[in-house]
């Protein structure tokens, strides 16, 4: 079939991986079998393997418009909060990738993050990042600019404000009122930024040694060294509900901006602290939400074992968070 079909004017790779082989397989089998097919394949089927109709709730359910602007490790908890489990991420990456609907909808590029000091979060307020990012205006070259303060351990937005003007003066007021909003003594408190103008300006650092907090800054010229804060920048300008259009004023960045942090803060399922919403690690409701979860885990183990081959899932809560940490590896705690 495959010489018949090269023959006619067909690719020998597109060819091959139209019967789902590969030119070399097809090398060596006419190398060592007169290109016999040596394919052998399973005598059965697999005794924990999905229905069809288990595989097609599955698709049903990632492509309802609850979820289908999710992916798999945030459709599985969210599943487990209402006491449905279906499979595993894998499975779930595994059936969207036989359904060819496993595609990048923006490109991405990884990145590489490289940590010179070390700082610990064992609870909430105790390490704080911020940064500043550029919005686009209707005016080509013009940007307002959006300061957004948060707590690496909850990873909840403190304080998020658009401001005209790129200032060490904006910095400050806009960290006292975060302190003043959210209750906080910000004494002892471990400030994280990067480089910046507004970071190292006079008045950010003077309001800083007024209060008590403890400054942290980035290498000079490396941008990743304040990854909690990129993250979530990413997040935002990543958001299906970005706008596609240049904000026309402070105020319509504003709204925006306020509806993410409340979206992000309440709703969103951070895959580095057990997929909770920072609201809920931050004001101590994680453990109700992960032990339920583990109980629908242990459920889902008992009614079906053999789908098993181990320990569940760990929904243990995350204690210590680390800040550019002397081990790369070194896991979460």
């Amino acid at each position: 079939m495959i010489d018949e079909a090269v023959r006619s004017g067909a690719r020998l790779d597109k060819a091959a991986e139209a019967l789902g082989l590969s030119r070399q397989t097809l090398f060596r089998w006419r190398n060592s079998a007169g290109g016999q097919d040596l394919r052998k394949g399973p005598n059965s089927p697999p005794a924990n393997g999905l229905a069809a109709t288990e595989k097609q709730r599955i698709v049903q359910v990632v492509n309802s418009p609850e979820y289908r602007n999710l992916s798999p490790k945030q459709i599985v908890p969210m599943l487990a909060d209402q006491g449905v489990y279906l499979a595993s991420e894998s499975t779930l990456y595994r059936i969207l990738r036989e359904e060819n609907m496993l595609t990048h909808r923006q490109s991405a590029k990884p990145a590489t993050r490289r940590r010179p000091r070390e700082f610990a979060a064992a609870g909430p307020n105790q390490v704080w990042s911020w940064d500043i990012t550029y919005l686009p205006t209707l005016i080509r070259g013009q940007f307002l600019y959006l300061y957004l303060f948060m707590d690496i351990w909850s990873r909840r937005i403190m304080a998020a404000r658009v401001f005209e003007e790129e200032s060490m003066d904006c910095a400050a007021r806009l960290f006292q009122a975060a302190c003043l909003t959210n209750g906080l003594s910000p004494e002892g408190l471990i400030l994280h930024s990067d480089n910046g103008g507004p970071m190292k300006g006079s008045t950010m650092l003077a309001t800083l040694q007024r209060l008590g907090v403890v400054p942290s800054f980035s290498r000079p010229g490396v941008s990743d060294d304040n990854p909690f804060s990129e993250a979530l920048f990413r997040t935002l300008k990543h958001r299906p509900a970005y706008p596609g259009k240049p904000f026309e004023n402070v105020v319509d960045a504003q709204t925006w901006v306020d509806g993410f942090s409340s979206w992000y803060n309440a709703e969103h399922l951070h895959s580095a602290i057990r997929f909770v919403a920072p609201d809920d690690r931050h004001f101590g409701r994680q453990d109700e939400i992960l032990e339920n979860r583990k109980g629908v885990y242990e459920s889902a183990r008992q009614h079906s074992p053999e789908r098993w081959s181990g320990s569940i899932r760990n929904w243990d809560p995350v204690a210590v968070v680390r800040l550019n940490p002397h081990n790369r590896a070194q896991a979460p705690e």
